[in-house]
């Protein structure tokens, strides 16, 4: 039996996985010619248009606007829609802060349904269970890169008459029942910031298939000025929310390798699922059989103590990165445990809401699933799934070996904290 690296043992993998973000000649190229252009404002410049352009051609959209960041587009978004003050955006609680801090930014009250433990995205059911007479959005989350079940999704939007708004931060070019995401709902929100599948460091887009919305998102990102109309003529309380040059000459060479990116993730994902799947104790997250592509900015899997001998979902992912590979644990609890939303005291009288309704709502809350997802999930960042074969074996050597070690009582350091 090897010994763990925690215990003094060689690690199982010395050397690094594939570096992100990725960059080469044409990255330089394309950054060369903005700086030399002179042109590095969105204001006045070609390439953001261009983008903005291919972005929606790629996702099936019939418009684009780039944006400083995927908050700034989740913003902008319930704004275009004329989200406000006493309306509710039912939104997922195992996700980033920016889902649901963008409805408070509008003066907006978000409410948490729980998710699928299948695919850690939001459950229609729940959904359906927090509508109220108030609720105006829904957010639908393509948690890690899987799809939200937007055939559900989209059907309780019309019959209910509530707008959905889809958080594609981590879905570049995922694709749902031959759709692409992101043009499914009414907007589409993305983040280009470093992690992202897509980067130019920070950035954002919205996409739409509605030009009236289209007009609307281009105005409020751009000191709320009309698209094409005069320069000191401004129609919305807005800023410059605007992507520049340099950003976009980034996106756009990015652009042209995603798709061959995305095939190797799904390659090694898949080859995941096969191995570690045989392993006790580790559970990849299901594929609903109408996700096409499946983006994979996170390897998601369940852990279970029991098949390592009692070993905590801490301890095991301390092991795991002391044998080289960056595991992490996720969100350790769910969103509505933030102090932003323990401590949230709304106003009642700028709200309109009912007092009991509001202070103590977030700290009353516990969904289970949600719960459970915070216990027992272990990620894996996107780009170990650009490496080849021997990286994915390393992966499924660390697990074993770990495994291995605590089930004979070894890695006394490793399982203390149980």
């Amino acid at each position: 039996m090897s010994t763990l690296a925690l215990e003094g043992g060689s690690p199982v993998r010395m050397r690094p996985f594939p570096e992100w973000p990725v960059h080469d000649e044409s990255d330089l190229r394309a950054l060369r010619e903005v700086l030399e252009s002179g042109t590095w404002s969105a204001a006045n410049g070609p390439r953001v248009r261009e983008l903005e352009r291919r972005f929606a051609a790629y996702h099936d959209a019939s418009h684009a606007v780039a944006t400083t960041s995927g908050t700034v587009s989740l913003v902008l978004a319930l704004r275009a829609l004329g989200v406000g003050s006493g309306d509710e955006v039912i939104v997922p609680p195992y996700t980033f802060m920016a889902t649901a801090s963008a409805v408070l930014e509008v003066n907006a009250l978000p409410v948490f349904a729980d998710i699928s433990l299948d695919t850690y995205c939001i459950a229609p059911d729940a959904v359906e269970a927090a509508i109220t007479p108030r609720t105006r959005a829904i957010i639908a989350v393509h948690f890690g890169g899987h799809p939200a079940d937007m055939d559900q999704l989209g059907e309780i939007s019309r019959r209910r008459g509530i707008t959905l708004i889809e958080d594609a931060a981590h879905a570049h070019g995922a694709v749902w029942a031959g759709r692409k995401v992101g043009a499914i709902g009414a907007l589409g929100c993305w983040s280009f910031q470093a992690s992202k599948n897509l980067t130019s460091g920070e950035g954002g887009m919205i996409t739409t298939n509605d030009s009236a919305l289209a007009e609307r998102c281009e105005s409020l990102h751009d000191f709320g000025r009309s698209p094409g109309g005069p320069w000191y003529e401004h129609h919305f309380l807005s800023g410059n929310h605007r992507l520049t040059e340099l950003q976009s000459a980034l996106l756009l060479a990015g652009l042209e390798r995603l798709p061959e990116q995305i095939e190797r993730r799904e390659r090694s994902a898949r080859h995941l699922d096969s191995e570690l799947g045989r392993i006790e104790g580790v559970r990849p997250l299901e594929r609903d059989p109408r996700t096409d592509v499946h983006s994979h900015h996170l390897y998601i899997f369940r852990y279970d103590p029991e098949g390592f001998g009692g070993m905590s979902r801490e301890a095991f992912v301390r092991a795991l990165n002391a044998e080289g590979i960056p595991a992490s644990s996720g969100y350790p609890v769910p969103l509505y445990r933030q102090p932003l939303f323990e401590e949230l005291a709304f106003d009642t009288r700028a709200t309109g809401y009912d007092p009991a309704y509001g202070p103590t709502q977030y700290g009353r809350l516990e969904l289970p699933q949600c719960e459970r997802a915070c216990r027992e999930t272990v990620w894996l960042p996107q780009n170990v799934l650009l490496g080849d074969e021997s990286d994915l074996a390393d992966i499924t050597s660390a697990v074993r070996k770990v495994q291995e070690a605590a089930r004979h009582g070894s890695g006394s350091r490793a399982t203390s904290a149980h």
